[in-house]
């Protein structure tokens, strides 16, 4: 997919594996360029594909990244984990950890790539059902729970502006389930979502899922 005659220019966090590389995976077959930031990075140069490693939670370093950054068409932010424990057994080291990767990374990525994204740009957040709530599962639910509050906070920012912003189930969406160690059905439902994205009329656009 093309802008102008160059390929489309994405950021993907988590690219090295899971829904992130599955991703990846797909928006290169599509012809797009793709920035993974993650801290892994394998031994195989891949055509499309740039990776600078990066842990999300050193905010320092990773402001920098996304200042370096060439403009972005799409920031999809794919990296997460989930550490689970019931009532009475809760880690607070955890969850601020899973807090900072899930929900002020993406805000950061967010708030740098954001304002210097071409019409059609979108910005896609990876969320999980769990957001609703489930048994053992209280702190990582919250970080989910965050990120539908942040897309739809800024979805009304960019209403504001005039500009059409997302966050329905009929916009393309990224599948909850693709690619992990857990759940391995990535073809069908990455290529459902790749091949539903269409570039939008508006300048920006935000998806949640």
């Amino acid at each position: 997919m093309k802008l102008q005659g160059k390929p489309r220019h994405a950021v993907v966090t988590g690219a090295s594996s899971g829904i992130g590389q599955a991703i990846v995976n797909q928006l290169l077959g599509d012809g797009w360029r793709v920035t993974g930031l993650c801290r892994t990075v394998g031994a195989d140069i891949i055509p499309g594909l740039s990776i600078v490693p990066v842990d999300l939670t050193d905010f320092d370093r990773l402001g920098t990244i996304a200042q370096e950054l060439e403009p972005a068409d799409a920031l999809i932010h794919a990296a997460g984990f989930m550490r689970t424990a019931p009532l009475g057994e809760l880690s607070l080291d955890e969850g601020a950890q899973m807090w900072r990767v899930h929900v002020d990374a993406a805000a950061l990525l967010a708030d740098r790539l954001a304002p210097g994204m071409p019409q059609g740009g979108r910005i896609v957040l990876v969320g999980s059902r769990t957001a609703n709530g489930a048994p053992t599962r209280s702190q990582y639910a919250a970080t989910k729970a965050a990120l539908v509050g942040m897309a739809r906070s800024w979805a009304a920012e960019l209403a504001s502006q005039a500009l059409q912003s997302t966050s329905s189930p009929q916009a393309p969406l990224i599948p909850r389930s693709c690619a992990t160690p857990l759940a391995r059905r990535p073809r069908r439902e990455c290529r459902r979502w790749a091949a539903s994205y269409r570039p939008m009329r508006s300048r920006r656009s935000l998806l949640f899922c």
